[in-house]
């Protein structure tokens, strides 16, 4: 005969769900500019990738 499945306590079913947290982005410096950017992906502050130009960013200059 089939078993029923013996009951899950509330504190053993929530903690279950406890470490579903979101982790922090990782973030690297940029070798040209030396700003922090995500890993992998053109610098948007200078417009490099790995050594070499990809994107020509203008720089906003505002006179205050």
């Amino acid at each position: 005969m089939a078993v029923p499945k013996g009951k899950v306590s509330k504190a053993r079913r929530n903690s279950r769900k406890a470490n579903w947290k979101i982790s922090t982005p990782s973030i690297v410096e940029c070798p040209h500019c030396h700003e922090y950017t995500q890993p992998h992906a053109v610098c948007p502050n200078c417009g490099y990738y790995d050594g070499v130009q990809k994107v020509s960013v203008e720089k906003d200059k505002e006179t205050k």
